[in-house]
């Protein structure tokens, strides 16, 4: 038995190649739910609410110590002053998300996001009215669009356009995507695709659809909840129009942390794309001259999306996840997270007999560090089992158990561990 011997379930092995990897978790860096019998458990839910770094309650405690010391005089005076606090992160959620720092910002929650993006780039004129989705779509998604359209007095059922997996299968064709992306033409006004796929945990080719939107003359944006601090992502070279994002999945933020968005640079500049508008938005040399300024006066960068000012408890936590993102740098943590799922796909594609299948896509550039297990029999039930095991994961009726052995905090012996928590479940002994 060798440490690189990945088809064979050994212990041993798992622990020499978290000893040997070349990117090392940041596990301590993070507080580890403990099982009721004691001992940590395998936190497979990364996808869902990431662990709370350590150094976050740090960050918090911070404002509220400058808010009890200086009360109003905060928004100036703390040690990070209030009234530019969404500028702290201009640096490294561009380099998160492969943006200049002009492109981004932090703010609000996912969806509240999405629909001011879209007031701004769902245009639609003559024939040119269509939105293209894919299914199946987180559902939220789903229900951000459909009131949108409504609310700008559009039916749903006529403005979507779906395109979704071939029958009998799991996952989207990329081939079939962009033959949709030609089909629609000069129907389709605006593409609003997720970047990974809640269910299946698929990648999808971002450059390739925007340059196939483009091609089209539509808008293209993306839903990067599950795709942030997953994969690398290259934004603006790619050509996205618009992108937002939240932050409490791989970028650890905490319940319901602020988001984020991105707006082209192109666009960030151009004060004359409609939006919502609110007072953090106008430029800020006259921000606080609200009784003399009657006409909203949008910053010239994405920060003129942003409706109120910014809710510095709930962004503070976002601080120290972004700090190890950028003192590791996404590349290498991507190329952890793909030999942590590679080692725990073939661990579980080992195990004899099994009454499970993967539906993630194996190859590399389609997955990130989610894997979805479908289970034969009732899925209800043995995810039930492998709770009881003394493991947080996810369950998504009917039948998808998620698992996402994330890099800053997975290790390869807690995924040889659940390995074989399935097999003992879902396999045979022969």
């Amino acid at each position: 038995m060798t440490a690189t011997d990945p088809g064979r379930l050994d212990r041993v092995a798992a622990r020499q190649l978290d000893e040997r990897d070349p990117v090392p978790s940041q596990r301590d860096q993070f507080a580890i739910p403990e099982m009721e019998t004691g001992g940590e458990s395998i936190y497979f839910c990364g996808n869902s609410l990431g662990l709370q770094p350590r150094a976050a309650a740090t960050h918090v405690q911070e404002i509220i110590d400058d808010w009890q010391r200086l009360g109003v005089d905060g928004h100036r005076g703390a040690r990070t002053p209030w009234y530019t606090y969404h500028e702290v992160f201009r640096e490294q959620a561009g380099r998160l998300v492969g943006a200049r720092p002009c492109e981004v910002v932090i703010m609000n929650s996912l969806t509240v996001n999405l629909h001011l993006l879209l007031t701004s780039f769902y245009r639609p004129e003559g024939n040119r009215t269509k939105i293209l989705m894919e299914t199946p779509a987180f559902p939220s998604d789903i229900y951000c669009v459909q009131s949108h359209l409504q609310a700008r007095g559009l039916d749903p059922d006529e403005h979507i356009l779906l395109v979704g997996p071939r029958p009998g299968e799991d996952c989207l064709d990329m081939e079939q995507v962009l033959a949709r992306i030609e089909s629609a033409g000069d129907s389709l006004a605006t593409i609003m695709m997720g970047g990974v796929n809640f269910l299946t945990g698929q990648v999808l080719d971002l450059p390739a659809i925007t340059e196939a939107g483009h091609r089209a003359g539509a808008i293209v944006g993306f839903d990067l909840a599950h795709a942030a601090g997953n994969i690398p992502l290259q934004l603006h070279d790619w050509n996205v129009d618009f992108a937002a994002w939240c932050s409490y999945k791989y970028l650890n933020s905490g319940p319901g942390a602020v988001a984020g968005a991105f707006v082209h640079e192109r666009h960030a500049t151009n004060r004359d794309i409609p939006r919502l508008a609110g007072w953090w938005g106008n430029d800020p040399d006259t921000r606080f001259r609200m009784h003399l300024e009657d006409q909203f006066n949008p910053v010239a960068s994405a920060d003129s999306w942003q409706i109120s000012n910014p809710p510095v408890l709930a962004m503070a936590p976002l601080r120290a996840s972004l700090d190890l993102f950028d003192s590791i740098g996404m590349d290498a943590l991507r190329a952890r997270s793909l030999r942590l799922t590679t080692f725990l796909r073939t661990q579980l594609e080992s195990v004899p007999g099994r009454r499970f299948r993967i539906s993630t896509p194996a190859e590399p550039h389609a997955h990130g560090s989610q894997l979805s297990i479908v289970v034969d029999g009732n899925a209800e039930q043995a995810f039930g089992e492998i709770e009881a095991m003394g493991v947080v994961a996810d369950f998504r009726p009917p039948g998808t158990i998620r698992v996402a052995p994330t890099p800053l905090y997975n290790t390869f012996e807690e995924c040889h561990r659940f390995a074989t928590m399935m097999g003992d479940a879902f396999g045979s002994s022969t």
